[in-house]
């Protein structure tokens, strides 16, 4: 039993320390790329520093719909139908979220299972004490003693696997009520961004060309 509980300590902290790294860097790299979005005047520019947020889902959301509007307009004047840029930005944000939560569900397994996986080593301790009761025929600590302490120690063990799992995917499953808001929020902003693209007549400006994004735009929420 303690073989199978360690297991699942190393398995779990694993997880957590990668999710804590991995969050970490989602979060200061989708705070870079919503302020160069601000910044950034036309959305070939935008999609070129795209490049550079890999691990930003929000980036993700919007090299998916930049790619949609390319194909609908060749990259130029406004949207002539918003519907496919909205599905492309809900499923682009459905696999951003359902990438960031990928094997966090085995911190609940681990946090469900360890208490029990230590119940039961409770139990086989507790039947070698009686064993061992049985076997010396007096109710001596020496004939008890080995399998009271491998019970105690086999539940402290499931308790100590089960708590961090526990607590650390209640915080993981938080933040990614975050990063989905966020998500949401940002695929508004562009979406309108992109409705708001003026049309192209006759000869433009250097201010007036078809793929400029409309100043202004909300701040990004800051989360957790």
């Amino acid at each position: 039993m303690l073989i199978i509980l360690l297991i699942s300590s190393l398995y779990s902290w694993t997880i957590i320390l990668g999710k804590l790294s991995l969050f970490s860097k989602v979060t200061r790299e989708s705070r870079r790329f919503i302020r160069s979005f601000r910044k950034a005047s036309r959305l070939q520019e935008i999609s070129t520093l795209a490049a550079d947020f890999k691990s930003s889902p929000l980036a993700q959301v919007f090299e998916d719909v930049y790619e949609t509007y390319k194909r609908q307009t060749g990259g130029s004047g406004p949207p002539r139908n918003m519907a496919p840029l909205e599905r492309s930005a809900q499923t682009a944000a459905s696999e951003a979220v359902t990438n960031l939560e990928r094997r966090l569900t085995w911190l609940a397994t681990i946090a469900g299972i360890s208490p029990f996986v230590g119940l039961f080593g409770t139990v086989m301790g507790i039947v070698e004490a009686f064993l061992g009761l049985g076997a010396e025929g007096t109710a001596t600590l020496r004939a008890v003693a080995p399998g009271i302490s491998e019970a105690l120690i086999t539940t402290a063990a499931g308790l100590f696997v089960a708590v961090p799992a526990l607590v650390a995917y209640n915080q993981f499953a938080a933040r990614l009520r975050v990063f989905a808001a966020t998500i949401d929020d940002f695929s508004r902003e562009l979406l309108n961004s992109m409705e708001e693209i003026p049309v192209r007549s006759g000869v433009p400006g250097p201010r007036a060309m078809s793929s400029t994004i409309p100043e202004g735009g909300r701040e990004l929420p800051t989360r957790g």
